[in-house]
């Protein structure tokens, strides 16, 4: 723990201006919230708990009449009845700036990859102002992801906003690994939010590489982390994406996972006695997702892009979660990775028919569109007839267009498959498609 007095000196190095304000005290803790009387702060700010071990910090997250609800970023150890309570009144912001590449970073922006201080010039707010949607220039470019099935059939636009949806196991982690190594994007920021806390070294040296991981920021806020700390583990991620898109940059945006997001929210806000809504969900969390999600894209034309990838959990494979149904509306398109293809080894998982892109129209040719179309239909009629077929129902001869999708539908199969450290240009995709579609193997 670091003693309050330290922590004052050090946000003084750091360019943040910090002052205490009159003390209060604890008069209650349920759950993780922490109730404060005596002391004034609004929503937002930071106060310094006192503890047995040092001073722990909190953000004070709600009111009613005198008292402050308080949600530590820290674990809630050797807090005693009547704790001193400090509030600060600051300006304080993350850090940002180029030094961030390569680096892994906690919720607030704090190294945990062992290799010193974070020094920068610049700091941002954790939450910046909407963008003026008159500004923003339009989405006219793909973004080569390394993907095939996505590059050809799924692709995506420079500041494109889309959801990747699945159930735990099913391949989402290796899927964005994929795309990391495969992409365009100058900048890839990563959001490791609310996962297994052995993910996020395996991500980081097996999945990122070498190679991936100088270009890349890591944000990592394990499922271990209060809901405070996964809260900011997100906005930590956009804001550090948009000081890249300012400087001019296409950045990857890759949010593992949205769904932990709205978890954290909920706990928060059921904390401080918001009632539920949906599904236990209060209304707070479908207010922040939009709020969110829209913080990326492109920006003017002085700036860059970024071009974002959120992952939804969706429990038991519903695609009518809350969540997962909150996420394909405010999204700009959806990528689902079906649990059935992948217990049959078929990786990437992705469901073409179930998935769409919403920007793909007005950035491919014609050509490409059709390509898209045609394979489409050939992936519904095999589907539709497959237990015919399978069973020995169906006469060959008797329909030309189902000969002809299940004699295509092995060379298909191979074109949506991929190694997971394979990457596959975006000329080449389309180019692979249209030699498939014509006759080739």
């Amino acid at each position: 723990m670091i003693a309050l007095s330290e922590r004052l000196t050090h946000y003084k190095t750091q360019g943040i201006s910090c002052r205490p304000v009159a003390s209060g005290k604890l008069v209650r803790v349920v759950g993780l919230t922490l109730e404060a009387s005596g002391c004034r702060a609004p929503i937002g700010s930071l106060c310094h708990v006192e503890t047995m071990h040092g001073d722990i910090e909190a953000e004070v997250v709600g009111f009613s009449g005198d008292k402050l609800f308080l949600m530590p970023s820290e674990q809630i150890t050797g807090i005693l009845p009547g704790a001193k309570v400090t509030p600060l009144t600051s300006e304080s912001g993350l850090s940002v700036g180029m030094e961030l590449l390569g680096r892994v970073i906690d919720g607030v922006g704090n190294p945990l990859d062992g290799l010193g201080p974070i020094y920068t010039d610049k700091h941002a707010s954790f939450n910046s102002e909407p963008i003026n949607p008159l500004t923003r220039k339009p989405i006219t470019a793909p973004l080569d992801v390394g993907i095939k099935a996505i590059n050809g059939l799924l692709t995506v636009g420079k500041g494109q906003r889309i959801g990747l949806f699945a159930g735990s196991g099913v391949g989402k982690s290796v899927t964005l690994g994929m795309m990391t190594r495969g992409t365009t994007a100058q900048v890839v920021v990563v959001g490791l939010i609310g996962e297994r806390g052995r993910e996020v070294k395996e991500f980081i040296d097996e999945i990122l590489g070498v190679d991936g991981r100088q270009r890349s920021v890591v944000v990592a806020a394990p499922a271990d982390a209060s809901p405070l700390m996964r809260l900011k583990g997100c906005q930590t991620a956009l804001t550090v994406a948009e000081f890249f898109r300012d400087q001019g940059l296409d950045v990857l945006l890759l949010m593992d996972s949205l769904t932990r997001f709205a978890q954290a929210q909920r706990e928060i806000a059921l904390s401080v006695g918001e009632p539920p809504a949906t599904k236990g969900y209060p209304p707070s969390v479908f207010a922040k997702l939009p709020a969110l999600v829209e913080r990326a894209g492109n920006g003017s034309d002085t700036q860059g892009s970024i071009t974002a990838f959120f992952t939804v959990l969706t429990e038991g494979d519903d695609l009518q979660d809350p969540i997962a149904d909150a996420a394909r509306a405010i999204l700009d398109g959806h990528i689902v990775l079906s649990r059935e293809m992948a217990d049959s080894g078929h990786y990437p998982a992705i469901d073409v028919e179930k998935s769409v892109s919403r920007v793909m129209p007005q950035i491919v040719s014609e050509e490409q569109l059709l390509m898209s179309k045609a394979v489409r239909q050939v992936l519904s009629i095999c589907r539709k007839n497959h237990d015919l077929v399978s069973i020995g129902a169906y006469k060959p001869g008797s329909d030309a267009a189902i000969d002809s999708a299940f004699t295509l539908k092995p060379s298909l199969d191979t074109y949506l498959q991929q190694e997971m450290k394979e990457s596959v240009p975006f000329d080449m995709s389309v180019s692979m498609l249209r030699h498939l579609l014509q006759g080739g193997e």
